[in-house]
């Protein structure tokens, strides 16, 4: 009971410290358009540095040697070496499955996938929340050469079919539960009516190829024969918003993960032992739950313990029963667990190591927690996002580089620019981060002007403000993008009024504001619609409306909260409903809300 009584003492300390950075922290500079421009400069000099200062940052750490593997090449023989190691646990349904184990469910799969047609290039979709089949899904594409897309489980149809024709997808693997909004994707959907060959079922339902039977396979049509271009062979198509607008097809090469998987693992602090049993809680369809969990787990012979969605009784559980050692989360997901009143009936004290991989409006926080958990956890931060495969930075805190996310991973260089005039920046002085290295992602897929936009001479433009410190640590202090990010995370229906009311969850699902612009504009009783991130403690950020409605047509928030409705994932309803009625603002004043609302304050 003693150590139990301590690991809820942690937890306690770091809940402490982070409801006091929810209000705290360095003072928001406020973004001044250039007039008839939403355009947001930034150009702040933090300290006078010398003339002589330098603008290109490397890594502290010596550079490593990166081989140009493919996944299959990278992967593959490390289960092989981890043998009679557990690898995958699933106990929502009861799976378990050892290194050895893996490695043939993953060419048992890939064999099937080929009999059915797929081919290297071709792009299959998952669209389910957390389980093993999930895992051996993206292993068994990586390596047979079949691109992967994932989505949100909360997509209604109309995000689902919109992603699956973007992406090119001739094929779904879906959850039971799920498959409704698949048949009717489809069904609406003259072009996925032809396109989408073969939906694949996890569960049994009639008329479905049932996943199931794709691991009765033999095994030997996988194709381990192929010639993979680690450099230019997209292996993941993730959607993100990047900087702005509706979602993009961020293409990932096998170079760009297998580098940032090696990237991550220059501190044996930051490394996954064959010791450790990582608990899987973030979401696979994600970068940070595909890559930076699942993947840095399984190169390093850990154990890893999915769940299939956010339910504290299961979390705490698992923790319990496995020995859990090393947790992946999001600020808010650590602060529910601290608050919750069941956590003081668990014994936590096996965690050695939380890892928080930071966006910007969690930064700030670190400095508050690293004041008081020095004693407690080994805290893991850094920072990244979809486009850089995930991690840009990395650091154990504290003692080190508090306040900060750390330095550059090795085999990288960043710059600081001014967005107003493009001038490189020293040390200490805000402006846009620009990163470059063999993560940098090869594009947006068939958006040649987003891909020119984000990525100029090789760098990428993050979109993300912040400076650097002498000591090549950096710190992050806001963003230029207008992406709202949102509570996205794979939330169990019976706790959503439990959450909305008193907790918070997730912050990575990506909110792009114009794609509810877009939304809004459609109803014919408004005439112009602006969409913004407002801070909220329980979400991270949450989207609020503000509306001009048409002047010859009568329009109230009921009816704009019921337009809303059906159209978009459930878990952003309740608050864009709310938000419509109970906050939003409807003015009949001309205006184009896009230059007047200003990011942070109206």
């Amino acid at each position: 009971m003693a150590s139990l009584g301590k690991s809820v003492r942690r937890l306690s300390v770091l809940c402490t410290y982070f409801r006091r950075c929810m209000f705290t922290g360095s003072p928001r500079r406020r973004a001044c358009p250039a007039v008839g421009s939403v355009t947001r400069q930034w150009c702040t000099r933090k300290f006078s540095s010398s003339s002589a200062r330098n603008t290109i940052f490397t890594s502290p750490i010596p550079d490593i040697q990166i081989k140009e593997e493919s996944l299959s090449e990278y992967l593959l023989p490390k289960f092989e070496h981890f043998g009679n190691r557990t690898a995958l646990v699933d106990d929502n349904a009861g799976k378990t499955y050892t290194y050895l184990e893996m490695r043939d469910a993953v060419v048992k799969l890939g064999s099937s996938l080929h009999r059915l047609g797929y081919r290297k290039g071709d792009v299959l979709c998952m669209y389910s929340t957390n389980n093993t089949e999930y895992a051996l899904l993206i292993l068994a594409c990586v390596t047979s050469g079949i691109i992967l897309t994932t989505t949100n489980p909360s997509y209604t149809s109309v995000e689902l079919a919109r992603q699956l024709n973007h992406s090119g997808t001739t094929g779904v693997v879906v959850i039971q539960s799920l498959l409704p909004t698949v048949q009717e994707a489809i069904t609406n959907d003259r072009f996925l009516k032809t396109k989408i060959k073969n939906v694949i079922v996890v569960g049994e339902v009639d008329g479905y190829r049932s996943f199931s039977n794709l691991l009765n396979d033999d095994g030997t049509c996988f194709p381990d024969n192929i010639t993979f271009n680690p450099k230019d062979d997209v292996s993941l198509l993730l959607y993100s918003s990047g900087t702005t607008g509706l979602p993009k097809g961020v293409m990932l090469t096998h170079r760009n993960i297998v580098s940032n998987l090696q990237q991550t693992r220059y501190k044996p602090q930051h490394s996954i032992t064959a010791d450790d049993t990582v608990l899987c809680l973030m979401p696979m369809f994600h970068v940070y739950g595909m890559q930076f969990i699942l993947m840095t787990t399984l190169q390093d012979g850990g154990k890893l313990v999915i769940l299939p969605q956010f339910e504290p009784e299961s979390i705490l559980n698992s923790i319990e029963q496995h020995r859990v050692t090393v947790l992946y989360m999001v600020p808010p997901v650590a602060l529910f667990l601290a608050r919750h009143p069941i956590v003081d009936t668990y014994d936590i004290s096996s965690i050695r190591l939380v890892c928080f991989l930071y966006y910007p409006a969690n930064a700030r926080r670190i400095w508050l927690w690293s004041q008081n958990i020095e004693s407690l956890y080994t805290v893991l931060v850094g920072y990244g996002m979809t486009e850089l495969s995930p991690v840009a930075t990395l650091d154990t805190l504290p003692p080190h580089h508090i306040g900060t996310v750390g330095p550059l991973i090795p085999n990288s260089s960043a710059k600081v620019v001014c967005s107003e005039t493009g001038a490189e920046l020293g040390p200490g002085e805000t402006g846009e981060l620009c990163i470059r290295g063999p993560h940098v992602m090869k594009g947006y897929l068939n958006n040649e002007a987003a891909t020119n936009d984000m990525i100029k001479d090789g760098w990428l433009y993050t979109g993300d403000v912040g400076h650097v410190r002498e000591d090549g640590c950096f710190v992050i202090t806001d963003r230029l993008k207008e992406l709202i990010k949102y509570k996205g995370f794979q939330l169990h229906e019976r706790h959503m009024d439990l959450l909305v009311q008193n907790e918070g969850f997730s912050d990575i699902s990506q909110v792009a504001p114009a794609e509810l612009e877009d939304l809004l504009l459609r109803h014919p009783g408004v005439q112009d619609a602006a969409v913004i991130g407002m801070p909220d403690e329980r979400a991270g950020e949450i989207p609020r409306a503000y509306i001009v409605p048409n002047p010859n047509k009568k329009v109230t928030r009921d009816e704009i909260s019921k337009f809303v409705e059906g159209r978009f994932s459930i878990m952003l309803l309740d608050d864009i409903s709310s938000f419509l009625m109970d906050a939003g603002t409807m003015n009949t004043k001309p205006l184009t809300l896009k230059i007047n609302i200003n990011m942070y304050f109206l």
